[in-house]
């Protein structure tokens, strides 16, 4: 992610910023990916906090245009909790609209989102996240730090946020996207596997039995290794994940090695091995830096020589936008 600049004092400002040091509003333009200090501002700007401009007649911006449901609102602190979800998802979707999916250019179809709360104003209810044709459900009770960590512990996952959950829901939709390409199909069976195999079974195996003692020397992660499937979104979220770490790291000047070099766009970077090395050493300097604090580290995985492989691929394919 950039660090924007307010047109009305040129003080440097951050993209979930509502105004600027100076006092002037910032409103997001998500096409040209620049801070306004003039727009419409969307419907959700005092709800939830959204500073995306307004793109259509409903008042909402292309953000929030995409979530079909929201929480419910009347009861304790979901309204909060939708709030932290839907940041993280203009995040991501500013991430992949860098890479040229979903602006106003991109004439394939666009997901949709159903923001749902465990706790509501009739009972507890129970929230799965996934994809299925095009609509993602995410919980939103997630945005709970404490809920989070919890379920973090007791999956026994490396990473879990709110971000990694978008990035992970959208690859299954850009799957999708991608598989009517030329040649997609043929060359990710060949890395991943057969997806036409029984999902449910998979799934149901994986959590019977876990995941393979060698599952690091060909999965990204222990859920990767149930299905071709979980193993491609898995995949892609950790591309967008290395990629952005190297495009914050350029935006705040950090370097190592005297890479990345000064206006480095990560998002424009057409070698994918050139882009992912970089990403390792930074995920290895941040790890570093954070055990200072006593904190968990920021990308605490090994990559495999073949999962590796599958990273350069998923790049690619992403990195080449929408057709």
């Amino acid at each position: 992610m950039k660090i924007f600049t307010c047109g009305a004092c040129q003080t440097p400002v951050f993209f979930s910023n509502l105004n600027c040091t100076c006092g002037a509003p910032l409103f997001y333009d998500p096409d040209k990916d620049v801070m306004l200090n003039r727009a419409q501002p969307c419907q959700n700007r005092q709800p939830i906090s959204c500073n995306w401009k307004a793109e259509s007649d409903t008042g909402f911006c292309r953000s929030c245009q995409m979530t079909e449901t929201i929480p419910d609102t009347f009861h304790g602190d979901n309204v909060a909790l939708w709030r932290v979800s839907e940041q993280s998802k203009r995040w991501v979707l500013s991430n992949l609209m860098r890479w040229g999916w979903f602006t106003a250019k991109d004439n394939g179809p666009w997901p949709t989102f159903k923001m749902l709360a465990e706790q509501t104003s009739r009972g507890e209810t129970p929230v799965t996240m996934g994809h299925a044709n095009g609509l993602i459900t995410i919980n939103v009770t997630e945005g709970d730090p404490v809920v989070r960590e919890f379920r973090r512990d007791e999956l026994d996952e490396r990473l879990r946020t709110m971000t990694a959950h978008f990035r992970h829901e959208i690859a299954h939709f850009l799957f999708l996207r991608l598989q009517p390409q030329q040649g997609f199909s043929e060359s990710f069976r060949a890395l991943f596997g057969d997806e036409s195999a029984d999902y449910g079974a998979a799934l149901d195996r994986h959590y019977q039995n876990g995941a393979p003692a060698d599952f690091q020397s060909r999965f990204v992660t222990r859920y990767a290794s149930s299905h071709p499937h979980e193993d491609w979104a898995e995949t892609c979220a950790h591309v967008m994940h290395l990629t952005d770490i190297v495009d914050s790291a350029s935006a705040a000047e950090l370097r190592h090695n005297r890479r990345p070099r000064s206006g480095y766009d990560a998002y424009n970077e057409t070698k994918s091995e050139k882009l992912l090395d970089q990403a390792f050493k930074f995920g290895t300097g941040l790890n570093h830096i954070v055990r200072s604090m006593g904190m968990q580290d920021i990308y605490p995985f090994v990559i495999s020589p073949k999962v590796k492989e599958k990273l350069i691929f998923a790049h690619r394919h992403l990195a080449t936008g929408a057709r």
